[in-house]
């Protein structure tokens, strides 16, 4: 079904980003759905594995923009479902560090090629060149904002 926009949102970029960001989360947590995992989880989960020794909670929110209350609950969900860990930091002993087990591990790479075929359903109306160039454009947009 096509969506009619209206004059007064058509151009407006707050409305369309919000809009978008519904669209593909809302695609992206059905496909994570399979793998226990929603867009936020699936978030945590993928930067603890890709971050060595481990990612703090503090630069968790950060990144992705939470509260340090709300990462709490995500690192929970994602420590009972035995996908991380809490650790440690080695070089601070206040510090404890979110670290993927082996199996948080295999989850997220299931759920990254998931993730990844949502997307590209999300914004198949775009060619290629035009997904860089929003992806650029959103980095941007995200990278002046913190």
């Amino acid at each position: 079904m096509e969506v009619v926009m209206h004059q007064h949102l058509s151009g407006d970029v707050g409305f369309l980003l919000s809009r978008a960001s519904g669209l593909v989360v809302r695609a992206t947590n059905a496909a994570l759905a399979e793998h226990g995992l929603r867009v936020r989880q699936y978030s945590v989960l993928a930067l603890a594995c890709d971050t060595e020794p481990g990612v703090s909670q503090r630069e968790l929110a950060t990144v992705l923009g939470l509260d340090p209350s709300q990462v709490v609950l995500l690192v929970d969900e994602l420590a009972a479902a035995g996908l991380v860990e809490r650790r440690p930091s080695p070089t601070d002993r206040r510090t404890k560090l979110v670290v993927a087990t082996d199996r948080g591990r295999d989850v997220q790479e299931r759920a990254a090629r998931a993730a990844a075929d949502a997307l590209a359903g999300a914004l198949s109306r775009l060619d290629p060149d035009q997904c860089d160039l929003l992806r650029s454009l959103l980095t941007q947009v995200v990278a002046t904002s913190r």
